[in-house]
């Protein structure tokens, strides 16, 4: 384990998916959790740290990379910012402001404050790489969720930003854009959809997994469409 990742909603079905990978391929991954009946998702395994944080909090989400960062065998080099939400509604008409903000913070929040810590650290210990989740809903919108949808498509605005910044420092940062991921929450909100052709946690994360590696070094400031056969 000489490279450390964090994982932002890892015990979550994505989540927890990209844990399993990243240990798989010999990561140190540090998870960051708020509700103890998060940790009934998570299995105990060599390389995984948990720590307790609100990430929608400056201090808190400082306090994780600094988690991540705390073994100098295992500099930081990978963040994966899953952390966001969903929300459907009216149109837009007849949706709140409130409401519309709400998604900004939710899918936004996290993954600014996230990102701008670990950058400080990647800066000093020579490079990482960063992976966001979007949708495919901000390239290909559908009614009654414009409040997603535009938040979502800002956080690919965003780590776009953050790839032309820091391309000179050893520091990339790339999008990943799901379709429907087939997790048993969106299985049991839409029981009679064909979920064969959803994309699977698994296949994201071997997706992840190659964004964090070597491997994809040339590849920054890329939207990557995960679409499975949805």
């Amino acid at each position: 384990m000489d490279c450390s990742a964090i994982v932002t909603g890892g015990t979550g079905g994505l989540g927890s998916a990209v844990v399993a990978r990243l240990l798989d391929d010999g990561w140190r991954v540090v998870v960051p959790w708020v509700a103890e009946s998060e940790l009934q998702r998570v299995t105990e395994r060599d390389g995984l740290e948990l720590i307790k944080a609100d990430l929608f909090d400056p201090d808190a989400a400082r306090e994780v990379v600094s988690a991540g960062a705390g073994e100098a065998h295992a500099p930081l080099r990978g963040l994966v910012n899953l952390v966001g939400g969903f929300a459907a509604g009216p149109r837009i008409d007849e949706t709140p402001l409130d409401d519309f903000e709400k998604q900004f913070r939710v899918n936004l929040r996290a993954t600014y404050l996230m990102t701008q810590a670990a950058l400080r650290r990647m800066l000093d210990s020579g490079g990482g790489s960063i992976v966001c989740v979007g949708t495919r809903a901000a390239l290909q919108p559908f009614k009654g969720a414009a409040g997603y949808i535009s938040s979502k498509a800002a956080v690919i605005a965003f780590s776009n930003a953050v790839a032309v910044e820091y391309k000179d420092d050893g520091i990339r940062c790339n999008t990943i854009l799901p379709s429907v991921i087939d997790t048993p929450f969106n299985r049991e909100a839409m029981p009679k959809a064909d979920h064969d052709r959803w994309v699977k946690p698994a296949e994201i994360a071997g997706v992840i997994a190659f964004l964090l590696s070597a491997d994809s070094a040339p590849t920054s400031g890329a939207a990557i469409p995960v679409y499975g056969r949805a």
